[in-house]
């Protein structure tokens, strides 16, 4: 029986209605399969019984990492409510939703298979950077930001402060700051500044774990907007900036190449916003990338793939930066390349 975690209700009994709901006919059996790889969700694949498929995920209140992370349990409905503003903006930006059981904090959404879309991130940890998906990412990821600049039907549907403050200022920055008193106040500074300012709809999580890309076009599919904040966009930048510039240190073969993708990323990116607002989300994306780096060695949930010799190269590469930010992410790119 695969039950739902906090609850005595099967995934069987679970999602018919959720099917129902959405006119769609599940049958009288469906198969459902846990799928791996989030820490933050229960999730599974569902196969009716004339053999099509679904997913569907459900939120965690206590993240499957290490330190206790608790998160709250309604980030799924913003999830979804994020899915859907995103494919309005870029269709096929995001999966497509099929039913949502508010109540129980379901997800049920389109299925897609690993023969139609490779992982970004096993494509980069495997030394397959192809240059074109970092600038579809971007152009992804700037036009939803510059379709939701200053939007207050954006800003009313998402009031989840509080949800990006449990799910990444405080696991990534502040609980980093404690890590590193010397450097609390400047940390605590970019948290501070990151979590005032609202300009624009933002993911929240965008990483090449959550980042699908079609075989058939290379478009990309952003998954798990769990995150999903009206805020700052420099944040959505700066996380996936940071993921590009650790594998240039995990993987030095390509590091040149990943930085290079970097640079494309950010000026695509960028490019996306009115000229009035360009310099001032770079200065806080550039300010906030240093701070993110060490995050990912030192806070709540590093990444896994990094030695411990890499983990202080990154230490010894972000502290200083941190310590004086960079005036632009091309200073910064530059100085991570000639301590290459």
């Amino acid at each position: 029986m695969n039950r739902m975690h906090d609850d005595n209700l099967s995934w069987e009994a679970l999602l018919p209605p959720i099917f129902a709901a959405a006119g769609v006919d599940c049958g009288p059996t469906l198969t459902v399969e846990p799928l791996t790889g989030g820490v933050s969700s229960d999730i599974v694949r569902i196969t009716l019984a004339d053999g099509r498929l679904y997913c569907a995920k459900r939120a965690l209140s206590k993240l499957k990492v290490a330190s206790d992370w608790q998160a709250p349990l309604e980030r799924n409905h913003y999830e979804v409510a994020w899915l859907r503003r995103a494919n309005t903006i870029v269709p096929g930006a995001a999966p497509r939703v099929i039913g949502e059981d508010q109540a129980h904090g379901i997800a049920l959404l389109e299925y897609l298979p690993a023969e139609d879309y490779v992982l970004w991130k096993a494509e980069l940890l495997a030394g397959r950077a192809d240059p074109e998906v970092p600038v579809a990412v971007a152009d992804a990821l700037g036009r939803i930001h510059a379709a939701t600049l200053n939007d207050p039907s954006a800003a009313a549907q998402f009031p989840t402060d509080h949800l990006i403050d449990a799910l990444r200022l405080d696991p990534y920055l502040r609980f980093t700051a404690g890590r590193h008193p010397d450097l609390a106040d400047r940390i605590l500074a970019v948290l501070e500044t990151t979590a005032s300012t609202r300009l624009a709809l933002v993911h929240g999580d965008v990483s090449p774990k959550n980042i699908l890309v079609s075989r058939r076009d290379g478009h990309p599919v952003l998954l798990d907007a769990e995150c999903a904040w009206y805020g700052d966009p420099a944040f959505d930048g700066a996380f996936c900036l940071n993921h590009l510039l650790l594998k240039s240190i995990h993987l030095p073969a390509i590091g040149d190449t990943l930085l290079d993708q970097a640079t494309a990323f950010a000026s695509t990116w960028l490019g996306h916003f009115p000229a009035s607002l360009r310099a001032e989300v770079e200065a806080r994306t550039a300010t906030l990338l240093p701070c993110l780096m060490l995050a990912r060695v030192d806070g709540k949930s590093p990444v896994e793939y990094l030695s411990d010799e890499n983990r202080q190269v990154v230490r010894d590469r972000a502290i200083p930066h941190i310590r004086k930010p960079p005036a632009d992410l091309v200073h910064l790119f530059d100085s991570l390349r000639s301590s290459r």
